[in-house]
């Protein structure tokens, strides 16, 4: 029964015509009867710089009501002050055209920032999902040893119960030979 694993093992390798790194590192698992699962989130956690952190925060800090708020809030601070309290000598006249070059600078900034922190993202899904696969291959192929030595078990146990079921009519026809010549 030792050896179920490596001939479950060179059995996917013959029905799978295109094993790949995955697969082949699920199966040297599989025969050392290692575990496979880790958390994907540390260990890609682990190999972000401090550029990459820095704009997964600000990523984070732009799409939340904090910001909105913030934002909304410095917009009309802006229109107030420059429209009603500085009437005459204010530095940004309607049509606010200083507050639309800030703007466009800061959607230039964000926007960049933003698509690098999704495709980390989009990146980190795709590891998590290849990972997600080597387990449930391990799992799948371990519940198949499973079957296998479940089926052994259920043969041997047949074997026996046969064994004694002959064991029992020879005994049982021994008996009543013995009962006849009495």
């Amino acid at each position: 029964m030792d050896n179920s694993n490596e001939q479950l093992a060179s059995q996917f390798l013959k029905t799978c015509k295109n094993a790949g790194e995955s697969e082949q590192k699920v199966l040297e698992r599989l025969k050392k009867r290692l575990h496979i699962s880790h958390n994907t989130n540390q260990k890609f956690d682990d190999t972000l710089t401090l550029g990459q952190r820095l704009a997964d925060k600000i990523a984070i800090f732009g799409g939340s009501w904090t910001f909105i708020l913030i934002f909304l809030a410095i917009l009309f601070a802006w229109i107030i002050l420059n429209t009603l309290i500085l009437a005459n000598k204010s530095f940004d006249p309607y049509p606010y055209v200083f507050l639309n070059l800030i703007l466009s600078m800061l959607a230039a900034l964000q926007a960049p920032v933003i698509m690098m922190s999704q495709n980390r993202h989009a990146a980190k899904d795709r590891a998590a999902a290849e990972h997600d696969y080597e387990v449930n291959l391990k799992s799948e192929l371990e519940v198949l040893a499973l079957h296998q030595k479940i089926d052994i078990l259920r043969d041997q146990q047949w074997s026996e119960l046969v064994a004694m079921q002959q064991e029992q009519i020879k005994l049982l026809t021994q008996v009543l030979a013995n009962n006849t010549a009495s």
